[in-house]
């Protein structure tokens, strides 16, 4: 990256995570092991969950968690299209089918109303995302799911720290899922974990990361006696190390300065922005908070320049903007898949641009990316 390039998100890595990272491979254990239970222990807590299972990736919690809620082929489970391709991948290893719904305008979340428009006889789950750390209306949500029996799974990929009524993301969820990718507040690297209050299906969600074993690598090795394993079902090598875990923890601890400095950089963005016409950012839902974990804009029908012109000119200017949310029923892996009409999610995906973000950013560079645009705004 050259002196003057702003980049879209820059991970706050130091020297406390490569001291935790060295640690752990200088201990002898590098695979699942007690950094791995520990950083369970506190991101459980940390999420107000009863049970937090580490795992190798967001996409394979989402898979972890539509397997033991028993979805296979012949099922449908709603879905945003308006998502990283993931959520709906995670279906389809199911054997079952995404069904494509809406979302809000404001938020770029399901909503009740869009889950019910797409809801057939043969939904078996609902699958909400908590898009770019704005919370979703999970209370609303639940009482919806509940009143139609389906269970709801949170993709709270990018959502650790925001919250819902004072509360955070995922306390109280069924199942919710994580991401600890580099793009996200707290990174592993890769990574991922579940969340549930349910301790049977916490257990199975352990044994089915680790081959489906009845003890684990790590219960073996501190027995003081041979335990001969068994494989109580078929599984999926899902796990975490604990060279990730060791960064995890170290990331953990540093989550309320992120999210205070992050918000503290949207207010700034949204100051900075208020007055210029053809601009709409984001920003917090009525029923919490987020994260900003991305600080996205819509552009109106009026603005001058194009999203994906406008994009060009700030790559020529040195900043790292990115494309909004991307639309899934769009993309080619999803050609020919049937969906409802979503003008929703495609002008949310046609017409908004992520603007960098990051713990580092400073206030010169928040004032050369608003220049950019304010000059753009004027034709």
């Amino acid at each position: 990256m050259s002196a003057g390039r702003i980049p879209v998100m820059i991970p706050w890595l130091g020297e406390e995570e490569a001291r935790a990272a060295s640690d752990a491979v200088l201990s002898g254990w590098v695979a699942q092991g007690p950094r791995v239970a520990e950083f369970e222990r506190a991101f459980a807590e940390r999420t107000g969950a009863g049970h937090a299972v580490a795992v190798s990736s967001c996409t394979t919690a989402l898979h972890l968690s539509l397997h033991v809620l028993g979805i296979g082929p012949g099922d449908e489970v709603v879905v945003p299209s308006l998502s990283f391709i993931a959520t709906a991948n995670a279906v389809r290893y199911t054997g079952a089918r995404p069904v494509f719904a809406d979302v809000g305008l404001t938020t770029g979340n399901l909503t009740p109303e869009t889950v019910d428009a797409v809801r057939t006889p043969r939904t078996r789950a609902v699958l909400a995302v908590h898009q770019g750390g704005v919370p979703a209306d999970v209370h609303a949500l639940r009482a919806a799911c509940a009143e139609w029996d389906l269970p709801l799974v949170e993709d709270a990929a990018c959502a650790i720290g925001s919250t819902v009524g004072g509360k955070p993301v995922g306390h109280g969820a069924l199942l919710a899922t994580w991401s600890f990718h580099p793009r996200k507040l707290v990174t592993t690297g890769e990574g991922g974990m579940v969340t549930t209050d349910d301790a049977d299906r916490a257990a199975r969600l352990r044994r089915l990361r680790e081959h489906g074993m009845n003890a684990s690598a790590a219960e073996r090795h501190a027995s003081g006696t041979p335990v001969l394993e068994s494989y109580l079902e078929v599984g999926f090598n899902y796990r975490m190390t604990d060279i990730q875990a060791a960064v995890g923890l170290v990331q953990l601890a540093k989550l309320d300065t992120m999210i205070t400095r992050r918000r503290a950089l949207a207010a700034r963005y949204d100051r900075l922005l208020r007055g210029i016409p053809g601009l709409c950012p984001v920003g917090d839902p009525a029923h919490g908070q987020s994260n900003f974990q991305s600080y996205w804009v819509l552009l109106d029908a009026d603005f001058p320049v194009g999203r994906d012109d406008l994009l060009g000119t700030l790559a020529a200017a040195g900043i790292s903007a990115r494309r909004g949310i991307m639309a899934a029923h769009l993309e080619p892996a999803y050609a020919g898949h049937p969906a409802v009409p979503l003008p929703v999610t495609e002008r949310i995906s046609r017409d908004s641009l992520i603007l960098p973000l990051f713990h580092t950013m400073t206030e010169a560079q928040q004032d050369r990316i608003v220049a950019t645009l304010r000059e753009q705004a004027r034709g």
